[in-house]
């Protein structure tokens, strides 16, 4: 009889969503930009939203795309933005889901002991703008 090892890891919290919006949006503050912030848990389901008051109304859209489509493909959306190209190998994957995928930077996983546990998505700046509040944001949350 074999045995294998199981190892538990703690799922992404209300607590540790609200550490994401906080820290995005605080980041985002600082470099004077209105934002939205949307937190999935591993499932897909939403933890945690915020819209800032004058952040454009489609930021909200985008955020929760963002944060999807990390956490379908397990990689910061920045990182994929080429492979959804004409010329590149995921040209049709974003209109082969139900949900759609949103290939804009502004998305990034959210790993705990190596493993996937959510993700984080952030609109309303300019792609690397938003990228690097999400990333800021997923940083804080593994101090």
């Amino acid at each position: 009889m074999s045995t294998t090892l199981s190892t538990t890891v703690t799922p992404l919290t209300t607590a540790d969503a609200e550490i994401l919006v906080d820290t995005a949006r605080r980041a985002a503050e600082a470099a004077g930009v209105t934002v939205s912030v949307t937190v999935l848990d591993a499932g897909g389901h939403l933890l945690a939203f915020r819209r800032d008051d004058r952040a454009v109304l489609i930021s909200g859209e985008t955020s929760t795309r963002k944060a999807y489509t990390a956490l379908q493909l397990d990689s910061a959306t920045a990182d994929l933005v080429d492979l959804v190209k004409p010329e590149g190998p995921f040209h049709s994957l974003p209109t082969a889901l139900d949900r759609p995928l949103l290939f804009i930077a502004g998305g990034v996983p959210v790993h705990r002991d190596g493993r996937l546990i959510g993700a984080v998505g952030v609109g309303g700046g300019a792609p690397e703008q938003d990228h690097g509040f999400a990333t800021a944001a997923v940083e804080a949350l593994s101090r």
